[in-house]
């Protein structure tokens, strides 16, 4: 792992800006490696996102800068229009299924197994509750050698059936101020998660469709600000 991954975390614009692109790697491939512009969209979109942010270009920009300086972000060449990808997985040494987890964490807060299951769909499927489980004991058990713990259990909220889990990539977790926000899948929610993963899925379909109209629209077009 890079060293100065270990000795700074990471602050919530840059884990909104390397999880977007970590997200984006998968659910919408075609449109992969991706310009500012969609990288600024995907940060800020409302569906699958907790806590909605409202990042300008230039603080995704900054967040860039020094994701690039920690070789979790590379910047693509060969094209008229500046591209970022991740290299989270190589930089942070972890295997492909712990950065999906990661990676969810990052988007939509602490989640429990069974939630992390569901959101995952779309990114890699896990073959049940168990082996989602398996990487998190994994990542929670991370050496010190390897930079220590990565994910946490936080303590079962009051009410709650399961207990969820938080990512530490922005340093420690304040248990008493999640502990009084319920999860974003908890309770009702139920019913809001299936209409939130219909909307990711539409929001998906508009990327693909801007992206199709700017390249029929030609390069002269992608290259303006």
């Amino acid at each position: 792992m890079n060293h100065s991954f270990i000795q700074r975390p990471l602050t919530h614009a840059e884990a909104r800006v390397l999880a977007t692109l970590m997200e984006k790697a998968r659910t919408v491939p075609d449109s992969y490696p991706l310009t500012l512009n969609s990288l600024q969209t995907g940060c800020n979109q409302k569906s699958s996102r907790e806590p909605v942010m409202h990042l300008s270009e230039a603080d995704i920009g900054d967040a860039l800068d020094r994701l690039r300086e920690y070789s979790m972000v590379i910047e693509s060449s060969g094209s008229r229009v500046t591209r970022y990808e991740h290299n989270f997985q190589r930089a942070a040494g972890v295997p492909e299924q712990s950065a999906v987890l990661l990676g969810l964490l990052m988007l939509r807060g602490p989640q429990t197994a069974g939630e992390l299951r569901i959101n995952a769909d779309r990114w890699y499927k896990f073959l049940d509750i168990g082996s989602v489980e398996a990487f998190l004991d994994e990542l929670q058990e991370r050496g010190e050698d390897k930079g220590g713990p990565l994910v946490v259990k936080l303590p079962r909220a009051a009410g709650a059936r399961e207990q969820r889990w938080a990512h530490l990539l922005c340093g420690p977790v304040d248990v008493s101020a999640l502990q009084a926000s319920p999860g974003p899948e908890t309770g009702a929610a139920a019913g809001d998660a299936g209409l939130a993963a219909r909307v990711e899925r539409l929001e998906a379909r508009v990327e693909e469709l801007e992206r199709l109209l700017r390249q029929q629209a030609g390069p002269d077009t992608l290259s303006q600000p």
